[in-house]
């Protein structure tokens, strides 16, 4: 029964990171909209924070796992 919590608890926690991955690239859109020549610099940033998001979500399902 165990085993199976745990992957309860990662899907709610998933949440989380999926939330931020479309709030990064939503900003990452509406910036260069309204900037286009920005755009290689906030490619960067975008890139970088969705690197980070997903890092939450793969650091989660590796001790959903393990625990």
């Amino acid at each position: 029964m165990e085993g199976n919590l745990n992957m309860v608890g990662y899907g709610l926690a998933a949440i989380g990171p999926g939330v931020g991955i479309g709030l990064i690239f939503a900003a990452y859109i509406a910036g260069v909209a309204r900037q286009p020549e920005a755009r290689g610099t906030l490619q960067g940033i975008a890139i970088l924070g969705f690197a980070l998001a997903e890092a939450l979500a793969i650091i989660g399902i590796g001790l959903a796992f393990a625990l």
